[in-house]
């Protein structure tokens, strides 16, 4: 046989051997997963599952959808002290944590137990491109917070003029959408610090503040109706997705004269820096030789996202509670009056700290209407063991029930009632039982922005909200403001507080409701 005949023959052997070596490959890779699935599904076969009677794993999602907080209350009513399974419109199992187990998990590092990856898997990532950005809650942590002695008067100054901006004149009674209203405020205020005093009036950057966050949650609902394997081929092509590159595309060009003049200045060492979170996140950048304007623009998106909602969803909450309850009203006002007339009429860090009934109101208002029904979302990338000897496999998401932690009447008097004072009292009481050789004060952990096993709707450990503070100061100014400027009532007609709105874990005010407001 000439070598020309035995080429083809060769080739042939040499292709077997591939298709064999590639069989071999993919058998090992296959057995591989299969036993890797195998022992999670034992693991997790281990912990109970609530909501079985529902039906199957399809039912239980919409029964998540539309119930949530009925499912949490359920598991942990019925698994006390333990751990459970429930069905999300997450595509991976979540197993749901009692809070005894919050010390232990939150010492784990981030390669066994993320935070990160909870929040890019729950956000829809993949899809929305809403990534977590370490680099913001460092800023925050590192200059944001300990700078609000000097920034939180800035602030206030600032929601004062959004106040009159943004409040009709109130000679009589006034009717008053609330939640945009509160948006419009607190996106100025917080965009005082964030973006500085050119953009925080500017309509592009608090309309671009506003509507990113309504336009990401709407684009990841819509991807978790869809279902989990279609949304590799499809979610991308959802309108409410697509309008989120749009978003950023604006934020961008808006923000890419400020960078520039704020470039040019970073240039001049004899020229004095804005003090403000941009200045802060593009020095860091600078720092790193790393970044775009693109970034800078994603980051304050991110920003926005995270932190002027969630306040906004806090104050709506807490004007609709002072509305109907003008006996409440009246005692945080003598407060606030007091306060200021201490400290010479100015929000000073102090003036903040000592408002501790108004304090206790807004805590209240947390504990009884939470923004989420689940906290401390982490995701599981190793297999964990917990002190009772129970494993979460790897790939498992963890949450602990925040809502029903909060109504638990083993921990709170009267849990499901409001009780404007009730951290207040616990506080005072704290205060007066401890002792001289107490080196902390206990009446510490009631406070607003605290965390605790208890106290759950900012998260646990090292990773719970970095801009809580910042969120409860601003809070403060705000509620202040209006509680020495104006009445409030409800609406004529309205029957008590108005009901929240709820789906999957998250827990909103009606964002249609009107208050009825009218200067003092």
């Amino acid at each position: 046989m000439s070598s020309q005949e035995a080429a083809p023959l060769v080739a042939l052997g040499a292709s077997a051997g591939l298709w064999q070596a590639a069989l071999t490959l993919l058998v090992t890779l296959v057995v591989g997963y299969l036993a890797k699935t195998s022992l999670g599904s034992n693991s997790l076969s281990k912990i109970p599952l609530v909501g079985l009677e529902i039906g199957d794993e399809e039912k239980r999602r919409l029964a998540y959808l539309g119930g949530a907080k009925n499912i949490y209350q359920q598991g942990y009513q019925k698994f006390k002290d333990g751990i459970f399974q429930i069905t999300t419109s997450r595509t991976v199992p979540v197993v749901v944590v009692h809070p005894r187990f919050l010390n232990e998990l939150s010492k784990l590092p981030p390669q066994v137990l993320s935070a990160d990856a909870a929040v890019n898997e729950g956000m829809e990532a993949k899809y929305t491109q809403l990534w977590t950005i370490p680099v913001v809650p460092h800023a925050i942590k590192t200059q944001l917070t300990p700078g609000l002695v000097r920034l939180t008067e800035i602030v206030a100054e600032e929601l004062q003029e959004a106040f009159s901006r943004e409040l009709p004149d109130c000679k009589d009674w006034s009717s008053v959408q609330v939640h945009p209203t509160l948006l419009r405020i607190v996106a100025a205020g917080a965009g005082r610090v964030f973006v500085g005093p050119e953009l925080c009036r500017d309509e592009k950057y608090l309309d671009s503040s506003i509507n990113f966050t309504g336009d990401v949650m709407t684009a990841r609902n819509a991807v978790q109706q869809m279902r989990q394997w279609l949304r590799p081929f499809l979610a991308h092509r959802l309108p409410e997705v697509q309008r989120l590159s749009q978003h950023r595309a604006e934020a961008e060009e808006f923000l890419r004269p400020v960078i520039l003049k704020r470039r040019k200045m970073m240039a001049d060492p004899d020229q004095e820096r804005p003090d403000d979170l941009l200045s802060w996140l593009m020095e860091a950048q600078a720092t790193s030789g790393k970044g775009s304007d693109r970034d800078l623009a994603e980051q304050q998106l991110g920003i926005g996202f995270a932190a002027i909602h969630t306040t906004t969803l806090t104050g709506t909450n807490a004007f609709y509670n002072l509305a109907a309850m003008p006996e409440v009203a009246a005692e945080l006002r003598d407060e606030v009056s007091t306060v200021l007339a201490e400290n010479k009429g100015a929000f000073t860090t102090k003036a903040l700290h000592d408002m501790k009934k108004l304090d206790s109101f807004l805590k209240e208002t947390l504990r009884c209407h939470p923004f989420v029904f689940a906290t401390f979302q982490r995701k599981a990338l190793k297999d964990i063991t917990l002190s009772n000897g129970q494993v979460i496999p790897a790939g498992t998401t963890i949450e602990c029930p925040n809502y029903a932690v909060s109504h638990d009447e083993a921990l709170f008097e009267d849990a499901d009632e409001f009780d404007a004072f009730r951290f207040y009292k616990l506080r005072e009481k704290a205060a007066l039982e401890r002792t001289p050789d107490q080196t902390s004060d206990a009446s510490m952990q009631n406070q607003f922005a605290s965390v605790s096993q208890n106290s759950l709707a900012f998260g646990y450990g090292r990773e719970a909200c970095p801009g809580r503070f910042f969120s409860a100061n601003e809070l403060k100014v705000i509620f202040s403001i209006a509680l020495l400027q104006y009445e409030m009532k409800l609406a004529e007609g309205s029957e008590g507080r108005y009901p929240n709105m709820e789906f999957g874990q998250l827990s909103m005010p009606d964002p249609t409701k009107h208050i009825l407001f009218k200067k003092r």
